[in-house]
């Protein structure tokens, strides 16, 4: 019945693959959720997931904790979705009366904040397919985990090629699914600059040679931004930039700078990849201010842990070359938290994490 054999698919259980098409097969409502500030890969996902079951006749929604970034809203319908920060007592409600939660691109409740208890108390069985480390398995029912792919999205696409109605035929998904598929790993991939398989590269080319216009979906996610992106980008890289002697590049975004900009959830996405093109740069750290905590994004190259940077300094976690996490100001949700009693002790905090990172990783 599945096609674990054929050459690059991932190498997916069938007893997995079995138990979910029963569960599919058994539920009336199902849900996706996805991750707090949802990427493309988080969109992607969720929405190509999405348009499989609505294909074959349940009741499906998707949820996301926070809102779609702009760039990203040609990818869902506005009937599809709901947004818990916007709508928390309907989306409560959805999680605590569906029969199925499907969770996609976060490996713990933890990773989608105050929609998370609603999870964790659903009496649904909850489904988990990620890519990100170290899952927390306890909280699923079924896991499909794996780090060795590009994305969510394109784990979520080797399993819904295995489903019945599928049947290893791209061309039987729904065109809004392989749309979605592709536009989440296009985009975590950084349009394939990094975490690349061959198994990735299939799946791009059986997309489009059924439909897919990647053309479209390119221009829609990055060539769509704002004006004020590519000025505040300007300002990043000959003002804010600073590279350290042990070749980790940071930059600091200040409140009022992402005020005066008009920079809303979304923009600055991609931005940390770029001091990567520097050859003396090992690590791209990006230092955001957001009430009250920064939020950091970490991307490095190979053989430099972000992942590790990300767990020890700012707890936060992500793959082995792209990672984040938060430092928050003056008081923190959990003792865990890394914590600032001032916001202008930032960068010490920042250069001295780098140091001491680098330090000890030539001291091993």
């Amino acid at each position: 019945m599945f096609l674990t054999d054929r050459p690059y698919f991932p190498a997916l259980d069938c007893a997995d693959l079995e138990s979910l098409h029963n569960l599919i097969r058994e539920a009336k409502v199902i849900t996706t959720i996805s991750h707090v500030r949802p990427d493309g890969d988080a969109v992607g996902s969720s929405l190509g997931v999405y348009g499989y079951l609505e294909s074959i006749g349940k009741d499906v929604k998707s949820v996301f904790p926070t809102s779609i970034p702009d760039n990203l809203l040609f990818v869902p319908k506005k009937e599809n979705i709901l947004i818990h920060s916007y709508a928390q007592e309907r989306t409560h409600r959805r999680l605590m009366e569906s029969d199925l939660i499907i969770c996609l691109d976060f490996n713990s409740p933890s990773r989608i904040e105050e929609a998370g208890q609603s999870l964790v108390n659903s009496p649904a069985k909850k489904v988990l397919i990620d890519h990100h480390l170290n899952p927390d398995r306890d909280a699923f029912d079924l896991c499909f985990s794996m780090t060795e792919i590009s994305s969510a999205s394109e784990l979520a696409y080797y399993i819904l090629l295995q489903m019945p109605e599928i049947s290893g035929d791209a061309s039987k998904l729904p065109m809004s699914s392989r749309r979605a598929l592709m536009t989440g790993m296009t985009t975590d991939t950084n349009n394939f600059a990094n975490s690349t398989f061959p198994s990735t590269l299939m799946m791009a080319s059986d997309l489009i040679a059924n439909g897919v216009d990647r053309d479209e979906i390119i221009r829609c996610y990055l060539q769509s931004y704002k004006e004020t992106r590519l000025r505040l980008m300007g300002i990043i890289l000959k003002d804010l930039m600073k590279i350290t002697p042990e070749g980790v590049a940071y930059y600091i975004i200040p409140h009022e700078l992402s005020k005066a900009y008009d920079i809303k959830e979304g923009d600055t996405e991609g931005i940390v990849n770029m001091p990567l093109s520097i050859g003396k740069v090992r690590m791209s750290i990006s230092v955001k201010e957001e009430g009250t905590c920064f939020r950091i994004s970490i991307r490095s190259k190979k053989g430099t842990s972000a992942n590790m940077m990300a767990r020890k300094y700012f707890s936060g976690g992500g793959h082995e070359n792209a990672a984040g996490g938060k430092l928050f100001i003056g008081k923190a949700p959990t003792e865990k938290d890394a914590v600032l009693s001032d916001p202008s002790m930032i960068e010490d905090y920042v250069r001295q994490a780098i140091h001491e990172f680098f330090g000890k990783q030539f001291e091993g």
